[in-house]
């Protein structure tokens, strides 16, 4: 097997469009030689040029030294035709997406390249056991998949195929450090780690869009706001575009065998079909300008009294915790065994919904509303049974928004809008690590670096505590039905044990 460190390496990288590009630059950055080979004419020198116009910017701006950027660029060469890979010690293909076309060139690599010669994958969502079976040495050919912009996003995926001699993806580990970058293992499955972790973020979100919960720019300010995602899921969308996203979800879903928690949204079909694709099309969730997502503007507070809320005492520890929030922003508060004529009612649901928790209460639903208790600290959000009498809703958003936070309003939701998605990504992740795709700190590393999530989603779940998680999940499994909330046995365990869901087995 070669070795990732040695002065000499080669690297053969084909298809030069972006991601070969960026493949290439990290590359000779690291002090690898690159031979780059692309079947359309002149392809490969322009990517020659781009890298290196690159390389000169970097040293223009005083990221990389002048001679460092100049002797990296000259570690390029252009491949004339696939012969010219032969002496490689590694060679990467980035070309279309097509299990065919990827097959095809492996057949090709290995009547030129010698048997030693590692033969990687950049795909992002076809088995690359599948495209190792055409080949004559299978257990040679690994994943190596990098993500867009290649030089930035600093994770690489190495997937290990069926027949796949576990010391190439060791190299490739090693390969993949050298470059600057953090490599995570995983085996192959449809989505890989990053891919499979982040259905849980869109498909959920797109469910409760579904359910008339709220509108899209709500959902997209409660996860930014409430948890601190760096998007909101619709604005993801648009970003990537549905007729990217779209078939992805689709093809997981169906991969998976029509697994219920990958289920896509006929939201996103609607709109596909109708051309709303994104910031490419100019009109997706969002309406853009000159690339910018015009703004949308939130429902204004009621401009009415506030009134004293009386909060739920059905849960100490969260009955306690909503008080310090609210009186430490000056919210009245109704101290009484129940709450009097004159204030409203605040429940404090965990996986279920207002109307569920207001009847086990014995409150009217009519002057009760719900508060999400996990997620108070930046923004607030407020949830109406089906009958909360408008005057008591506005009554309840005025009080909360007079203290200063941000203040949503939904519809009635098992799970609320930060609780469901958030478990589902958690549960996702569970589950990815229970198949033993990965191990649990690289599927954190992977869906942190490869995201841009707050948190992994077993460090994510820790936040609130396994148990919490669970205990969401069974509520909205009880309440909607659906085997998509079933929890993973890795979460069930590690709930009923009181540790971590980083915790592997022994």
């Amino acid at each position: 097997m070669f070795d990732a460190m040695r002065n000499d390496l080669t690297l053969g990288v084909v298809g030069t469009g972006l991601m070969g590009r960026g493949i290439a630059q990290i590359a000779v950055q690291a002090g690898v030689t690159v031979r780059l080979f692309d079947t359309r004419a002149g392809a490969a020198a322009e990517a020659c040029d781009a890298v290196g116009g690159m390389l000169a910017k970097l040293a223009e701006k005083g990221k990389i030294d002048t001679a460092a950027a100049r002797a990296a660029t000259e570690r390029m060469t252009v491949a004339a035709s696939l012969a010219e890979l032969a002496g490689c010690d590694v060679v990467v293909e980035a070309i279309v997406e097509n299990l065919d076309a990827k097959r095809g060139l492996f057949r090709d690599l290995e009547e030129v390249v010698s048997d030693e010669c590692v033969l990687a994958t950049n795909t992002s969502s076809l088995s690359v056991t599948s495209i190792a079976a055409a080949c004559r040495r299978p257990e040679r050919v690994a994943g190596l998949h990098f993500f867009s912009p290649v030089p930035l996003m600093k994770v690489v995926e190495i997937i290990d195929g069926v027949r796949g001699d576990r010391t190439v993806g060791d190299a490739l580990m090693a390969l993949a450090r050298r470059m600057g970058h953090t490599p995570v293992r995983a085996s192959d499955t449809p989505g890989f780690i990053v891919n499979h972790a982040g259905r849980g973020y869109l498909t959920e979100s797109l469910r409760v869009l579904g359910e008339g919960i709220t509108d899209f720019a709500t959902l997209d300010r409660i996860l930014k706001e409430s948890v601190g995602f760096r998007m909101g899921p619709c604005e993801l969308l648009d970003l990537t575009g549905l007729d990217v996203s779209h078939p992805v979800m689709e093809s997981i879903y169906e991969q998976y065998y029509q697994e219920p928690r990958f289920r896509p949204s006929p939201i996103t079909r609607q709109r596909l079909a109708g051309g709303l694709l994104g910031r490419k099309s100019g009109q997706g969730f969002y309406v853009y300008k000159d690339g910018s997502a015009q703004s949308v503007a939130m429902p204004p507070v009621p401009a009415v009294a506030p009134v004293p809320l009386w909060v739920s005492r059905a849960d100490a520890a969260l009955h306690a915790r909503v008080v310090a929030v609210l009186e430490a922003q000056g919210v009245a508060l109704d101290r009484g065994d129940r709450p009097s004529a004159d204030s409203v009612g605040v429940v404090l649901p965990v996986g279920t919904d207002a109307t569920t928790c207001a009847l086990a209460e014995g409150l009217d639903p009519k002057r009760t509303l719900a508060l999400d208790p996990l997620f108070v600290d930046k923004h607030l959000t407020l949830m109406t049974t089906p009958v909360t009498a408008a005057e008591a809703r506005d009554a309840a958003w005025a009080a909360l928004a007079a203290g200063g936070k941000a203040v949503s309003v939904v519809r009635d939701s098992a799970g609320l809008v930060a609780q469901r998605v958030v478990a589902t990504i958690v549960n996702i992740g569970c589950d990815i690590a229970q198949q033993r795709v990965a191990s649990p700190e690289d599927i954190d590393s992977a869906v942190r670096l490869g995201l841009g999530y707050p948190k992994g989603p077993l460090a994510l779940g820790d936040s609130l505590g396994a148990a919490t998680i669970l205990a969401i999940l069974d509520g909205m499994h009880e309440f909607y039905r659906d085997p998509r909330y079933r929890p993973s046995p890795w979460l069930t365990r590690r709930a009923r044990l009181g540790v971590s869901l980083t915790t592997p087995d022994n």
